[in-house]
């Protein structure tokens, strides 16, 4: 079946609600309008108001009464709009939602499911544009998920409103409308497990959300220059699938980060550093990181794709380290 990223969304949201009375939706504009993107577009018409509800914009009560909920029994899948918005619900997100199931005893269980769009988006600017995945790899409890592609999407979803965990899923906007044909028949994608998508033997690169499709392009024209580059989609940051990648390393020697978030305290920075202390006698090379600028995202789109990686940049950091 062909859908789109953001279809794959609303299918699982679906499927879950149908198999588990206990799944409750609610967030900004989910209910009626369906979600600024059209995501949850006919699921309050399907569930009704008991289940599905729009929010003032009030972030801090969205998650503090979705903690609430989970602990009592409910598996609430909540929507922050944007995930720079989570930032107003930090002291919830880091400290509530990351350690109360700690804090309280393995008894207490936390199931309870965030999802935010993320990302640049063509003059969005530079508080709705925020990539926040390597903020939130830092708070200790909670599982961090940034798929790229339909396929992953859902079948990442539908494990994390299942989990007894907290999740943090972020979307990338501009990946919403891009298709892709996933199976008609239920799945499932276990947190830590990354994908190999695209196999080679120089250089292996690790990237994240819309930055697994950049680094396909990528790959592409490294290929007609002689240079195979293998393309690692983490899929989960939290848990990180060490392993996949170690292997990886073995054989190419050469690493690259690619993510949108900005460079310093990145992904990529705490990549680099898990593959020094683990890796270092494997490594040909440097660890070479692409990210954003350390700037606001500008307004302006022309500054704002100058910002931010894309094909070309990721194949001259790939061609640096030969």
């Amino acid at each position: 079946m062909l859908v789109n990223y953001g279809q794959a969304i609303g299918d699982a949201i679906k499927e879950e609600m149908r198999k588990d009375d206990n799944v409750i939706l609610y967030g900004e504009d989910v209910a009626q309008m369906g979600n600024i993107f059209g995501i949850t577009k006919g699921i309050l018409e399907e569930f009704g108001s008991d289940r599905v509800k729009n929010t003032p914009i009030v972030e801090t009560a969205i998650i503090g009464s979705a903690i609430g909920a989970a602990v009592t029994g409910l598996r609430p899948c909540v929507e922050l709009m944007y995930a720079d918005f989570s930032l107003v619900a930090f002291n919830e997100l880091f400290h509530c939602v990351g350690k109360w199931r700690y804090m309280h005893g393995p008894e207490f269980k936390l199931p309870l499911v965030v999802r935010s769009a993320m990302g640049s988006s063509f003059g969005a600017g530079a508080e709705h544009s925020n990539c926040l995945e390597s903020l939130y790899m830092h708070a200790t409890g909670l599982t961090v998920v940034s798929p790229s592609c339909a396929y992953d999407a859902k079948g990442l979803l539908k494990t994390a409103i299942r989990s007894d965990d907290p999740v943090l899923f972020f979307e990338h906007k501009q990946l919403y409308q891009t298709k892709e044909n996933i199976p008609d028949e239920e799945y499932t994608i276990p947190f830590g497990v990354a994908d190999i998508k695209r196999e080679g033997t120089d250089v292996t690169v690790i990237a994240v959300g819309l930055m697994v499709k950049k680094t396909l392009e990528a790959a592409e024209i490294l290929a007609n220059k002689g240079i195979s580059i293998e393309v690692i989609d983490p899929r989960t940051l939290v848990p990180f699938d060490k392993e996949t990648v170690f292997e990886s390393v073995r054989k190419t020697h050469r690493v690259v980060v690619v993510e949108e978030s900005n460079k310093t305290a990145g992904i990529g920075a705490e990549l680099a550093a898990m593959l020094q202390e683990e890796m270092y006698d494997e490594l040909d090379g440097p660890i070479v990181r692409v990210a954003a600028l350390d700037v606001p995202l500008p307004y302006n789109i022309a500054l704002e794709k100058f910002c931010i990686p894309d094909a070309n940049k990721i194949v001259s950091a790939v061609e640096s380290l030969f």
